[in-house]
């Protein structure tokens, strides 16, 4: 068993084991693991095995050996190979069996009283090789130890924790993320009629706010898997701002999508912002995008350095439709329920930067997707962190939707699409569908699917409400660009309708503070936030 703290501050002790069944593969820098793979000895070894993870970045792959592999002879065929840096066992949590990465850098922050000088010459002392200073936290690097290799790094960095000078100290750990989505009609912007036969009245009122607002002058950041920043619905010449892409071996790609599986993103973009010219509108459709482009797992370096580019260049708001493994929304068996997933103390840091220091001081808006397992998101240490904004979803009957993530660091909800509720006792007001989704941008150009070229009907889950919430955030700014983090974040919780049912038991009904499990502070309206946008500048003005 393994043991990792990620710091004395936010200490939170992690243990790991390690699953002999599950083999990590990692290449010399410079020669791509997945051709030294194709070798016959590779082959020999690997027999029989699943792929389960693949760091296109790191050159690191994990395999499931069948069970009859001896695991111990598998590595040394390996290891002989010339391109094969390391071939290990991989760390796993102990309840829902989820692998763990590792490099071989540890993130190590020394308490703020040491000046420069002073940390240099420390991690000279103990032999550490600085990888990045980083720039969002003071006296913060990723460092390196030539001699220390595999799990010894995590025993290494509960010695650096031990000393009194070091705040934050853990290797840099990479887990598997998820995309925070289930799988003409715009009927979470307006009241209207979709497919020619419902009348749908559980919007967000956002036609109304563009009587008033439609995110001029604001710059949204969304961190996703790509973008197609082709797309006829993210034209004009302000439009894109800040593209970047922190996937080191794709970098001169920037955000584009390099296959198909690359959606995401785009689907999320095109709610928060999409022009509305050509089949699509976002929320806050005169807004700029900034698209960054991030598809390394949780916890990687570069993960902490898409909210310090966001700041630097000139972010408003950052919407993040993704967080940790989740349990399955429909089971509440499911291990995965009770996880308790810390943030990284690189992100962490990340994180308060941009909400602290960007928008000059006032603070850039950040939103995390609730997330899709029907279980309490305090649990994830980024969308439950005290300066994000968690989003969750609710459905065309102005419920929550069956899998949306629930708990006392909701803040709001947006519209969103659902799945059919687990409950049997769950009995809908209306005979309409339970599964209607959002109408969003789609890939186009040569990834486009033939069926729905470049836009999609059915984009779903706390990956479209959180863009969504973004967007409200956008329209917010756009009439009041004086409020800082803060404001926004008070605002977005006073505009909101106060939705539910009878059937939602506790969780559903909201307590003196006007708060609720099931909804946050209820479904946003932006008309309302709007107005009180404005009222607040006036008052400011007056």
């Amino acid at each position: 068993m393994e043991e990792v703290n990620f710091g004395k501050k936010h200490s939170r002790l992690v243990a790991l084991k390690k699953d002999r069944q599950l083999l990590a593969i990692r290449g010399v820098t410079g020669s791509p693991l997945a051709t030294t793979l194709c070798c016959e000895a590779a082959r020999q070894a690997l027999t029989d095995s699943e792929l389960l993870l693949n760091v296109e970045d790191a050159d690191v792959q994990v395999f499931k050996l069948p069970e009859h592999a001896d695991a111990t002879h598998c590595k040394a065929m390996l290891r002989a190979l010339p391109d094969v840096r390391f071939a290990g066992s991989v760390l796993v949590e102990p309840h829902t069996g989820d692998p763990i990465l590792y490099t071989e850098n540890l993130f190590l922050k020394f308490i703020d009283p040491l000046t420069s000088v002073q940390c240099l010459k420390i991690l000279d002392a103990l032999n550490l090789e600085i990888k990045q200073q980083v720039p969002y936290a003071k006296n913060a690097f990723f460092v390196h130890h030539r001699d220390c290799r595999g799990t010894h790094v995590c025993s290494l960095s509960r010695q650096l924790l031990e000393r009194d000078d070091v705040e934050y100290c853990h290797p840099e750990m990479l887990r598997q993320g998820q995309r925070r989505a289930i799988h003409h009609n715009q009927w979470h912007l307006k009241k209207t009629i979709v497919s020619y036969q419902f009348e749908i009245d559980a919007s967000a009122n956002v036609e109304a706010a563009h009587a008033l607002v439609q995110g001029e002058g604001v710059v949204i950041a969304i961190i996703d898997d790509a973008f197609d920043i082709d797309h006829p619905e993210f034209a004009g010449p302000t439009k894109i701002i800040g593209a970047q892409n922190f996937d080191r071996r794709n970098a001169a790609r920037g955000p584009r999508p390099k296959n198909a599986l690359e959606r995401h993103g785009t689907a999320a973009a095109g709610v928060a912002c999409a022009n509305g010219d050509a089949g699509a509108c976002g929320v806050a459709p005169r807004a700029s995008l900034m698209p960054l482009k991030l598809t390394k797992p949780l916890g990687a370096r570069a993960e902490a350095d898409a909210f310090y580019w966001a700041a630097e260049q000139g972010a408003d708001i950052i919407s993040c439709s993704w967080g940790p493994l989740e349990g399955h929304w429909a089971d509440p068996t499911d291990p995965r329920h009770t996880q308790v997933f810390p943030l990284a103390a690189s992100t962490r840091l990340a994180i308060e930067y941009a909400a602290t220091k960007g928008r000059s001081g006032k603070g850039c808006v950040i939103f995390f997707g609730a997330g899709n397992g029907n279980e309490s998101l305090d649990n994830d240490g980024y969308s439950s962190h005290p300066m994000v904004i968690a989003v969750g979803a609710c459905n065309d009957q102005s419920r929550r939707s069956a899998y949306s993530d629930y708990g006392k660091a909701l803040w709001c909800c947006f519209p969103s699409g659902d799945q059919q509720h687990p409950d049997p006792k769950y009995k809908p007001a209306t005979s309409i569908p339970q599964t209607r989704g959002i109408r969003t941008t789609d890939l186009s150009g040569k990834f486009a699917d033939a069926a729905h070229p470049a836009f999609i009907e059915s984009f779903s889950g706390t990956s479209s409400a959180c863009p969504g919430a973004a967007g409200v955030a956008a329209l917010i700014l756009s009439a009041n660009p004086a409020l800082d983090r803060e404001s926004v974040r008070r605002i977005l919780a006073e505009c909101c309708d106060k939705i539910g049912h009878a059937d939602d038991g506790p969780l559903g009904q909201y307590d003196q503070d006007g708060h609720s499990h099931y909804y946050g502070h209820g479904r946003l309206n932006a008309l309302r936030a709007v107005q009180i946008a404005i009222k607040r500048r006036q008052e400011q003005v007056g």
